[in-house]
């Protein structure tokens, strides 16, 4: 493969709330190869909507916690999570000109968003800690996702066509980019999000709001 990032970061689980984590990744994993199978386009447009779900989450309860602590300083994470979320978004918009959604796809993002969306607001509210770990797993996994979506472009199972205007502008893509270049970006994307969410996981005890 001509492009292959860095993938020997994957952290190992050390307590129970790490494994839960894991597990939960897991199992949504399991679920999106089920459904989705080879499609990675599809698969790609609406996993990115579930996504931006976390950072928006993390912003919001980071943002009342500043609140309740007297204004305590937030090191910078809302806005951090903020564009964490706006990034994702990003990554559904491109999609949204490269795949055309069925109305599988549109009922699959309105389910996604809405199961995902309650069951990480209460998760969060729970423990911040597994919350954001489980998040670094999710990441770990998209980029092994792109690698095998980027594997099945340059093996021509898939029409490496031309990058979209949108792609072009957002990560400064040359004219000529392809889909293949828009691939390479956004698993630049996810690794920054995998070690952010890690970092959180790290430093954040089991329960702290």
């Amino acid at each position: 493969m001509s492009f292959m990032p860095d993938l020997s970061t994957h952290f190992t689980p050390r307590s129970f709330s790490d494994h839960l984590a894991l597990r939960l990744c897991q199992m949504l994993r399991w679920m999106a190869d089920t459904y989705f199978k080879k499609q990675y386009g599809h698969r790609a447009l609406v996993i990115e909507t579930v996504a931006s779900i976390p950072g928006m989450v993390g912003a919001f309860f980071t943002h009342m916690r500043c609140l309740r602590k007297r204004i305590k300083d937030d090191e910078n994470k809302i806005q951090n999570l903020l564009n964490e979320a706006a990034n994702e978004r990003m990554h559904f918009l491109v999609f949204l000109e490269i795949v055309k959604p069925s109305w599988m796809d549109k009922v699959a993002i309105y389910l996604g968003q809405f199961f995902f969306g309650c069951g990480f607001f209460v998760l969060y509210f729970c423990s911040v800690k597994t919350a954001h770990r489980m998040i670094g797993y999710f990441e770990e996994e998209a980029v092994k996702s792109y690698l095998t979506y980027l594997q099945a472009i340059e093996q021509k199972e898939i029409d490496n066509v031309a990058a979209p205007d949108l792609a072009q502008s957002y990560w400064k893509l040359p004219s000529d980019a392809k889909l293949s270049d828009v691939i390479i970006a956004i698993i630049k994307d996810e690794i920054k999000h995998r070690e952010y969410n890690h970092f959180l996981a790290n430093r954040w005890p089991l329960r702290k709001i």
